[in-house]
């Protein structure tokens, strides 16, 4: 199989002031999306990424969370 369709993303989320961050990261490539979630709605983007940003998410407050709250906001069902 290929290396690209085997990848297990990590998702960490921070909420703050009224805002959810909620963060994918491929630990492979080093990519991922930021979704930030206020009361007007949700809003993703793509973003690059380096090998110590898990460190750096964890560092200004960000836990480790499933892909589910992301997925859910991503297809608009929350």
């Amino acid at each position: 199989m290929a290396k690209n369709s085997n990848i297990v993303h990590q998702y960490f989320r921070k909420e703050e002031n009224g805002t959810k961050i909620i963060v994918r990261v491929n630990p492979i490539h080093w990519t991922g999306a930021e979704l930030t979630i206020t009361d007007a709605g949700a809003e993703m983007r793509e973003v690059e990424l380096d090998s110590e940003v898990i460190d750096d998410l964890k560092i200004y407050g960000f836990k480790e969370v499933n892909a589910i709250e992301f997925n859910l906001y991503l297809a608009g069902l929350l």
